[in-house]
């Protein structure tokens, strides 16, 4: 394997936790707010400073749409808070009078406006409460920055061939699937990809990913990268030279100096968050390359809302909304609207019925898209972050390797269901960011969830013209987020090939829930993350209107059935129907790779504990013969002891 030119520099592997969210709000609002509440301050943070708040107006009200008269409520407002005065600060500084300027019109209707000058946490939540107190307005909050949920990134990232693998025999083909893939078929800790692989791909969805975006990769579709949109308009966050959208969802980098993004924040290379993410969702499968992705088929849409230091909130909303196929103003409608979109990202604060993110879920929902969001990575409880606290927003916490909760993940009733997210410890959490050790050993990498990546410091690389494919490691809820994402796509896809009408989605968080594997370590009821881990072959079931139970492939004598594969713990049903009368009854098992063992039942599903025959060679060739059988139905399950492939199976009787 070809030595990376490029690491993606911690210094040591936990000096700092990469891309975390906003640990402490000024007012962090408990779960159980009123949803009625007219303005929200749990998105500020001490000794941070505002200049942007988005006030949604009532419909009907003279300001909804005039930003002359948006411009009088505000205005107003800043002479009754006392802000208009000029003041001047401790040191003697003069500050002028504060006024304010008129940005834009956001996609759910709210208006976005700036004051003349950046107010403290107190000021802004001052003025906040006297704009709320106008009748005419519904909601008023600051126009926070979001930051992508990362917790931890490898030190070093690695490359394989770009060329497709000599060796295709084993389902999926791609060349570092058994080594590093663990989330996507481990029966403790993954999501049960290889079985939803016989009914799904992905095939005809369109995942929006909202991110960093994206950038070209050998084992990846990139096809519409093009096609999405740049939603950053201030070009601090996009590093572009003027502020503006820009057409194309491409990863431009994230890098930042030290300090740039407060002070004490470290400097970071870029990320390439976005890529990652995406790869989990639809990295190209069965190809023979790197890695496989759990909608390996799916189109994704890349939609770039963080960049450097983040991204703000209005630009974010306004992303979902376009995501979906609503229009934003200014922007081209969005030709391939997706029916599910992944925000690996968010900050602090309590999402209100009537805020800006809830507003444009219900949008998005509205449209017939399903939402899925990271709980956040600080071991918090989810209501008091957003947008994973919204309505309508599918939240989702973190499991390590061993299946148990990830010690970072956030918590609580808005968490719908958890995912593999990782953990580098041997107790599944992250490392001290002081000291980058583990409380309960050493770091290791097996537990990290492994995805696409660049090889660039900064700006990104010629991936494609090198020859290579780049993976490193992540862990966090942004990295359980895509299995959800992947999984939802995985059942739109199945329920289209059905003839089936699309779910709701409504109806998709409900399948989601309902067909989750049961953790194999049961999270403390003070720290719930749902009621489970996603499990993609289960939720394609359910949504097929399979009740779990058993489903028989029925045999037809002497005649086998060949390429029949599976995980470790996974079994797979046959039926032969045999007439009176018939002798020598032999069912069998044999070829491939892997190790099976088999069990026959006359008129029921056998399994290792229940069984009226059964053989348990080592490897897949497996037979069981009975001389002179009853008439009846007999059941065959082979169970997977390893991983297995290409076996047949076959069963023989005389007349």
């Amino acid at each position: 394997m070809k030595t990376s030119r490029r690491f993606l520099r911690l210094g040591a592997l936990g000096a700092a936790l990469a891309l975390a969210m906003p640990a402490c709000a000024l007012a962090a609002t408990p779960a159980g707010t009123p949803a009625a509440a007219r303005f929200s301050v749990g998105g500020l943070q001490q000794g941070h400073s505002y200049d942007r708040f988005i006030v949604t107006y009532r419909p009907g009200s003279a300001e909804r749409g005039n930003r002359a008269a948006v411009l009088q409520n505000v205005g107003t407002a800043i002479a009754r808070s006392g802000l208009a005065k000029p003041v001047r600060t401790l040191n003697g500084q003069a500050l002028p009078a504060l006024g304010v300027n008129y940005r834009r019109k956001l996609a759910v209707g709210a208006d976005l406006v700036q004051t003349t000058r950046k107010l403290s946490d107190a000021e802004a939540a001052v003025l906040m409460r006297e704009i709320a107190s106008d009748p005419a307005v519904r909601f008023v909050e600051p126009d926070v920055v979001m930051h992508a949920i990362g917790g931890m990134r490898t030190p070093a990232v690695r490359s394989a061939a770009a060329r497709p693998a000599a060796f295709p025999q084993d389902p999926p083909s791609d060349s570092k699937y058994a080594q590093y893939q663990w989330d996507f078929f481990s029966a403790t800790g993954g999501v049960n990809a290889p079985a939803a692989w016989r009914l799904a791909d992905g095939d005809g969805v369109t995942v929006a990913v909202l991110d960093t975006g994206l950038t070209r990769n050998a084992d990846i579709d990139y096809s519409l990268g093009d096609a999405g949109y740049d939603f950053l308009s201030g070009k601090d966050y996009s590093g572009r030279a003027a502020d503006g959208r820009a057409a194309g969802g491409w990863d431009l980098g994230d890098w930042t100096a030290a300090g740039a993004c407060g002070n004490g924040s470290p400097a970071e290379d870029s990320s390439w968050h976005g890529t990652h993410v995406a790869g989990t969702i639809a990295a190209l499968t069965d190809n023979g390359v790197a890695l496989a992705g759990i909608a390996g088929k799916a189109k994704v849409l890349p939609v770039r809302v963080l960049g450097h230091c983040g991204g703000p909130t209005s630009d974010i909303a306004d992303a979902i909304v376009w995501a979906a196929g609503g229009h934003v103003d200014g922007v081209p409608d969005n030709p391939h609207p997706a029916q599910v979109i992944n925000m690996s990202l968010g900050g602090g604060g309590y999402c209100y019925s009537d805020s800006l993110f809830a507003t444009a879920i219900k949008q998005a929902n509205d449209l017939g898209t399903s939402v899925v969001v990271a709980a956040g990575n600080d071991g918090s409880n989810t209501a008091n972050y957003s947008p994973a606290s919204c309505p309508g927003a599918i939240a989702v916490g973190a499991t390590g390797i061993d299946g148990g909760k990830a010690e970072y993940s956030n918590f609580g009733t808005a968490v719908a269901l958890a995912a593999p997210g990782g953990g580098i410890c041997p107790d599944d959490n992250l490392p001290d960011p002081g000291t980058g050790m583990c409380s309960g050993g050493s770091p290791r990498d097996d537990g990290f969830v492994w995805s696409l990546v660049n090889s660039g410091a900064t700006t990104p690389a010629d991936d494609v013209g090198d020859g290579y494919v780049y993976f490193g490691g992540m862990a966090g809820t942004s990295q359980a987020t895509p299995h959800v994402t992947a999984t939802v796509a995985l059942v739109l896809d199945a329920m289209r090939n059905a003839g089936m009408d699309a779910p709701t989605p409504a109806q998709v968080r409900q399948l989601l829930v309902d067909s989750v594997r049961k953790f194999p370590k049961v999270p403390s009821s003070s720290t719930p993350i749902g009621p489970g881990i996603v499990d993609a072959a289960a939720a394609i079931d359910l949504a097929l209107g399979d009740d779990g139970g058993d489903q028989a492939t029925t045999l037809s004598n002497g005649v086998a059935l060949g390429n029949q594969y599976g995980a470790a713990g996974e079994s797979l049903t046959f039926t032969l129907d045999v007439p009176a009368g018939a002798r020598n009854l032999s069912l069998r098992s044999f070829g491939g790779m892997g190790d099976v063992s088999l069990y026959v039942g006359l008129g029921r599903a056998p399994d290792a504990a229940s069984h009226d025959y059964q053989s348990v060679r080592l490897g897949n060739n497996e037979t069981v013969v009975v001389r002179t059988p009853q008439a009846g139905t007999y059941y065959v399950r082979i169970v997977g002891e390893k991983r297995f492939s290409g076996v047949s199976v076959l069963g023989t009787y005389s007349p």
